[in-house]
Order: structure tokens, then sequence, then C-alpha cells
């Protein structure tokens, strides 16, 4: 598989895979950016995608930055028709204001394959263990 990728500015950094194997192609900043506590701000990347029919992109933190700095990604489908500049959206739920520097790596972005299955309304749903157990229904262990 190859996906297109276009500059959409001249500084832009392209995606790259840290190590051979890797899941996600890592996404970097195009500009510095200060997230305060709480705030939430979509980081520009510079880039665009041509991802194939039949795939999506999912965005997903940085290990790193969730584990030592609380940023979390959000908004993390790109569709195989969106042609316009990624945008990371991140929230800072650390305590305290965090900078992204031009080119630090934000988030990083799984290509998977799409399956879209036919959608049949129905009355009734047929019996599982689970039953309508939700949240909490399998215990604290």
């Amino acid at each position: 598989m190859k996906i297109r990728v276009k500059k959409l500015n001249s500084e832009a950094k392209l995606p790259t895979y840290a190590h051979s194997g890797d899941a996600g192609m890592d996404f970097f900043a195009l500009e510095e950016t200060e997230l305060k506590v709480g705030e939430i701000k979509k980081v520009k990347t510079g880039i665009a995608l041509e991802i194939p029919d039949g795939y999506v992109g999912l965005v997903w933190d940085k290990s790193g930055l969730a584990a030592n700095h609380g940023l979390k990604t959000m908004a993390g489908v790109l569709d195989a028709g969106y042609r316009g500049e990624l945008q990371i959206v991140i929230t800072n739920l650390s305590g305290e204001t965090y900078t992204i520097k031009k080119h630090d790596k934000v988030a990083q972005m799984l290509i998977q394959s799409v399956e879209v299955p036919e959608l049949v309304e129905v009355d009734d749903l047929s019996d599982s263990s689970r039953g309508e157990g939700g949240f909490g229904s399998t215990g604290k262990n």
C-alpha cells in the first residue's frame, strides 16, 4: 500500500515510522503551541494525506506525551475521502501548562482497513451472557 502525502507548508515535517515494524507513523507540530491546563487546541501538521478507499487513519496519543505530560489526542478518525490538513486535537489533562515546540512529535496514526456493514433495523436483538450490563457490570476485578 502507498499513501500519498502532501506538504501544505514548506516547513512541515513529513510523517515517519520511528522503528521498523511500528504500527503508528509519527506526526509533527508545524508550529509552537502552548497548551494551558484543561485547554483543547488543534495542532497544525501542515500535512494532507490521501488514504486509499477501504482504509482509515486512526490518530492516537504518543505514549510519552500521555504518560509524562497528560496530553490526550481527540477526534482521531481520518476518513479516506478527506484531503484537508491533518490537525491533531489535543487536550492538556495535566496540572501545568505544556509547550509543544515546532517539529515535536504530537501524535501517531495507524492505518487500518474498514468494514462497512449493512445496517438492518430489527425489533429485538439476540440474547447474550452480558445482556444490557454496561458500566461496571463485570465488577472491579
